[in-house]
């Protein structure tokens, strides 16, 4: 990569950590509104997911791209497991360490780049990334992130919007993405622009089966994903192959 990409990927990453950052405190709020709190249904399944894959007691897991914790905090307490969060907006973790000291749960948030991620190789059991992995200035360089830190035999679970598979749906998706939802989250956060991203981001984003192959080029094996809320949403997940 040359020095001015490198730089561009940088000044790309400090503008989506910026503008978390000024949505932090209304993010919550806004998650659940406009998505009329299907998205907790969704995390529900993650932590069903991992919870089969990961029975033994004491597993680590990381949930990567934490944001505000949500996902974290449903992993923390839906399953026997010693789990992390890692996320680059500080804001987001301060509100992270707040929900989670409200329930009484004791998750360490950490401060770090989903892209060069502050963990050794192969020490968690599993790892996940709920909406954040469209947020990177390369899915693959943040792939090979998960896939390094995962142990042998461990579990990838990746939340993600994705491509509605029936035609009207995906057309009502995208008129919803595109026109209510910056003008409502514009609205109720002050930040348009942050609701204007959001839809960018998505389009940008692979389909569900350009996803899976991204994960397989990683070096992930048993490779699959579940369409949500047809197709809104999708969970991949895949396994680190043992030695």
């Amino acid at each position: 990569m040359s020095d001015e990409e490198s730089a561009t990927k940088r000044e790309q990453a400090q503008r989506v950590r910026e503008m978390f950052a000024a949505i932090a405190t209304r993010y919550d709020l806004l998650n659940h509104l406009l998505s009329g709190n299907i998205d907790q249904r969704w995390r529900r399944l993650v932590v069903k997911t991992m919870a089969a894959n990961l029975t033994a007691t004491g597993a680590r897991v990381l949930d990567v791209a934490c944001g505000t914790g949500d996902l974290s905090l449903a992993l923390a307490g839906g399953m026997k497991a010693r789990v992390i969060g890692v996320d680059f907006c500080r804001p987001m973790l301060d509100v992270a360490a707040v929900k989670a000291a409200e329930r009484g749960l004791a998750i360490p948030f950490v401060e770090g780049d989903a892209l060069k991620l502050p963990f050794r190789d192969q020490s968690f059991d599993g790892v996940s990334i709920a909406f954040g992995l469209r947020n990177l200035a390369s899915f693959e360089s943040g792939l090979n992130e998960l896939f390094r830190i995962l142990r042998p035999g461990g579990t990838v679970a990746v939340l993600e919007f994705s491509t509605p598979r029936m035609p009207i749906l995906r057309s009502l998706f995208r008129v919803y993405f595109t026109k209510l939802l910056p003008l409502l989250g514009g609205l109720i956060s002050g930040s348009k622009s942050a609701y204007e991203y959001l839809p960018d981001s998505v389009s940008r984003f692979p389909d569900q089966g350009s996803l899976a192959a991204l994960l397989q080029q990683a070096g992930f094996s048993e490779v699959t994903f579940q369409n949500l809320t047809g197709g809104i949403a999708a969970l991949h997940t895949g396994k680190r192959p043992n030695l």
